[in-house]
């Protein structure tokens, strides 16, 4: 029968540190050596001694010849006793300098991970200068760091901006619950309905704040095939056009010569589009047009969103892509939307390794904003 209680595990042997695995391997070398140059020694040198013994004229007495033999054997023994103890201390000398200068910049990298554990993003390692790898490893490192600072940044700036933008529905909701409770508003459709609409606003935020904290930490789903970006730029517009009509403006998309093949997600891609097509319907009034447009310029093709509408201030073009940020005076605006549509789209465009700009001369005066994505190749 097996006893209830549990035995305490075993306390585990210390490990040998770097210097005295470095000295033992250094250590295991200097003894092979040794052990090689003894069988030498026995195999070649002492046949060798004595056949030039043979040859001595005249020739030597078994008295001296034993001598002789005993004297070559004491002083191969002697030589290599003391290169041995020589070479003992040297590779210790040499291991403690190697372990020294090893030890420092692994030593240096686990206390920087204890910090970073510790809440300090901000800690970076220099390059040791011992080697490739070790630098890689720094260099690893380092941008470890870099990422886990930025998904930290990225945290902060969720809460603040969902505490921000939660705060209007739900003291709109709390004004409401707290007129029909006061009497002031009956419990009628349009009550309920400014309830409804208040509490569906919340939810596209919850699901807006999810998508672009997913965007902004590059964790989109992609799945990259090869498509023609002028067939795709041509479905995302016809899609769009309905709209665009309904508001009376113009969209055109301007198919020039053949830009060729790229590498891309449509879904995504057609997201970005969707994104940017959406802006300049929201910014462009009545009468107005837009005009989307493919260019190819060495290995790189360009798709450019150029409306006719209200334009923007040159020293804000890229606060335009951060998060809820908007033109308007009000975040609050009737149709304005959350805020976060050219978020998405520059960090799904960052995903395909492109780069999205906006550009315009300023208020009133219209907006461009320009995809660049790389062109598929054939070796790629």
């Amino acid at each position: 029968m097996k006893s209830s209680t549990s035995r305490a595990p075993r306390p585990a042997l210390p490990a040998l540190g770097l210097a005295w695995r470095l000295f033992a391997a250094m250590g295991l070398v200097v003894l092979a050596g040794a052990g090689t140059m003894l069988v030498a020694v026995l195999l070649v040198a002492e046949p060798a001694f004595h056949t030039h013994l043979s040859q001595v004229q005249p020739p030597m007495s078994d008295q001296a010849h034993a001598h002789v033999d005993e004297a070559f054997a004491d002083a191969v023994f002697i030589a290599l006793a003391v290169g041995v103890v020589v070479a003992l201390a040297a590779a210790l000398v040499v291991t403690w300098l190697v372990a020294r200068r090893l030890a420092a910049p692994v030593t240096q990298a686990a206390e920087a991970a204890y910090r970073i554990a510790d809440g300090d993003f901000d800690t970076r390692l220099r390059q040791p200068g011992l080697g490739p790898e070790l630098d890689l490893l720094t260099a690893a490192f380092n941008t470890m760091a870099r990422r886990l600072a930025t998904t930290e940044q990225t945290r902060r700036r969720l809460l603040t901006d969902l505490a921000h933008e939660l705060r209007t529905p739900l003291a709109s909701m709390q004004a409401t619950i707290e007129a029909v409770n006061d009497g002031i508003l009956p419990t009628d459709q349009t009550t309920l309905a400014t309830l409804t609409d208040q509490s569906q606003r919340l939810h596209r935020l919850v699901g807006d704040l999810s998508a672009v904290s997913r965007a902004e930490e590059r964790q989109l789903n992609l799945r990259p095939v090869m498509a023609s970006l002028q067939d795709l730029v041509s479905e995302v517009a016809a899609a769009a056009r309905p709209r665009f009509e309904a508001k009376g403006i113009t969209l055109t998309a301007d198919e020039g010569p053949a830009v060729g093949q790229v590498l891309v997600d449509p879904d995504r891609l057609a997201e970005a589009l969707g994104a940017l097509l959406d802006n300049a319907l929201r910014h462009t009034t009545k009468g107005g047009t837009v005009i989307i447009t493919t260019l190819r310029h060495d290995n790189r093709c360009r798709i450019a969103v150029t409306d006719t509408g209200d334009g923007f201030d040159p020293d804000v073009a890229a606060q335009l892509f951060e998060r809820f940020y908007r033109g308007d005076s009000s975040r609050t605006v009737s149709g304005a939307g959350s805020g976060i549509g050219l978020t998405i789209a520059k960090a799904i465009i960052e995903a395909h390794h492109g780069q999205l700009r906006a550009h315009s001369d300023g208020p009133g005066k219209g907006a461009s904003f320009e995809i660049t994505l790389p062109i598929a190749s054939r070796g790629r």
